[in-house]
């Protein structure tokens, strides 16, 4: 039985049974059937169907927040963020649809048509995180859906009503049976899933270890993976950036959510000229923070996941600190900040250095290290001293030189003067252990479809 535990109040919020080998079975085979019939309806025919997912997800959202305020701990005056986020990604995703999968013509040769045309894989199955559980899920399921392919979502166990939300939406939209389907496994059972030869594709979110397993699963198959594995995000702070700015988008960057966002920034390179008066403004911002039941108006931190995983920032922090970190706050700040509980303080760390674990791992919690650099260049040294590649930000005034800069920095995405946002109109792909694979975008539907050429010789030479 798999069982929510809010961290709002250690309640049991939700309950469910987990999928047995033979439901497994008849999901995937029914995924399987419904995908072939799927594939023959008219991209024009899936857009007006999950056009009206979106209706009713839309019509859902104020119990769709709800339920994420308690299932995960995002204060509710932010949740409805969330599903303003999802619609916007699956309208445009659904809009750009009939141009990204459009047949590519190869161009003329007397007596030949020819063009490349885009085919669904089959069956896909998405394994989402919690932490942004409509974000994450959807750059992969309407995308998929749209491309004629059928999608099976195994959310993660701490959000497992937003994989249901997602089936009855679609439900209601007229999506036919056996398209979309969700379930509850474990571990051992996804894995299972995943070597299942009736699987085309996994699209992952998760740790660097999952997305491991992962990819030792569908190595035994010739399937693509998609792998969104995080990340310990770096930024740079110009000399001539405009500080109010800067300091008040690096602090929201770094602490929303709590720090649970696999994109949000943790490593903070700011140049000496501007370093004092960064500091002093981002560490009042931060002091700012009422963190406190996400349930009430007046706060705008809520807890982590779980107290365990407060435990392990605890620590990170601890051995950042042992590494030379100085803590600029302290815990007695923020009252409702309490050991052996998921609510924890924020913190600033400062005299860090890139060998610190601040500066080094991802924390996942709401914990920024700022360090001071002399130059463009020893930013730059510093910012692709990482073993992760999600996303990079500049704050400066010179676009030039933020192209010139982003060009040399390893990423996925390149932000200048903003952070921690997904435009879905641009790929959303990150390097090195951040993963592999892309979504969003019409560069997103190239990895939910195999190409086929179609090379037709109209005219045969006579005699």
């Amino acid at each position: 039985m798999l069982k929510v535990i809010s961290p709002i109040d250690d309640s049991v919020y939700a309950e469910r049974p987990l999928a047995k080998p033979a439901d497994i079975d008849r999901a995937l085979e029914t995924a399987r059937t419904a995908q072939r019939a799927w594939r023959n309806v008219t991209l024009a025919d899936r857009a007006l169907i999950l056009n009206r997912f979106c209706d009713a997800f839309e019509a859902k959202r104020d119990e769709i927040a709800e339920e994420l305020t308690w299932q995960m701990g995002r204060p509710r005056r932010y949740a409805p963020n969330e599903v303003r986020g999802t619609l916007e990604r699956a309208r445009h995703m659904i809009a750009i649809g009939p141009a990204a999968l459009a047949d590519i013509d190869a161009g003329p040769k007397e007596h030949f048509t020819r063009f490349i045309r885009r085919e669904p894989l089959g069956v896909v199955l998405t394994i989402a995180a919690w932490n942004y559980p409509y974000l994450i899920a959807v750059n992969s399921v309407v995308p998929a859906l749209m491309a004629g392919n059928a999608v099976v979502l195994k959310h993660s166990a701490q959000t497992p009503l937003c994989a249901e939300r997602f089936a009855s939406a679609l439900h209601e939209a007229g999506l036919p049976p056996g398209v979309f389907q969700s379930l509850h496994m474990s571990h051992e059972d996804t894995e299972g899933a995943i070597r299942d030869p009736r699987v085309d594709f996994v699209a992952f979110t998760g740790s660097v270890a999952g997305g491991h397993a992962v990819q030792r699963a569908a190595a035994e198959r010739f399937i693509g993976t998609g792998l969104e594995l995080g990340g310990c995000d770096p930024v740079y702070v110009r000399n001539d950036a405009n500080l109010a700015h800067a300091i008040e988008n690096i602090v929201d960057g770094a602490y929303f959510n709590s720090g649970q966002s696999c994109c949000g920034l943790q490593r903070i390179y700011v140049h000496e000229r501007v370093y004092g008066a960064f500091v002093d403004g981002f560490v009042d911002l931060t002091r700012k923070y009422v963190l406190g039941n996400p349930l009430e108006a007046a706060t705008t931190l809520g807890p982590v996941v779980r107290t365990a995983a407060a435990d392990t920032i605890r620590a990170q922090i601890a051995a950042s600190i042992d590494a030379g970190g100085k803590a600029v706050l302290r815990e007695e700040e923020f009252p409702a900040s309490r050991e052996g509980s998921p609510y924890l303080a924020p913190q600033v760390l400062l005299d860090v250095d890139n060998s610190t674990p601040v500066m080094r791992e991802e924390i996942f919690g709401p914990v920024a290290g700022i360090m001071k650099v002399q130059s463009d260049e020893q930013a730059i040294e510093l910012m692709n001293d990482s073993s992760f590649g999600l996303t990079a930000a500049i704050w400066t005034m010179d676009e030039e030189a933020a192209l010139w800069i982003g060009d040399r920095v390893a990423t996925g995405t390149w932000f200048m003067n903003r952070c921690d946002y997904l435009d879905p109109a641009l790929a959303w792909v990150g390097v090195k252990d951040s993963g592999r694979g892309c979504t969003l975008s019409v560069v997103g539907y190239e990895h939910l479809t195999r190409p086929k050429s179609f090379h037709l010789r109209t005219k045969l030479s006579s005699g």
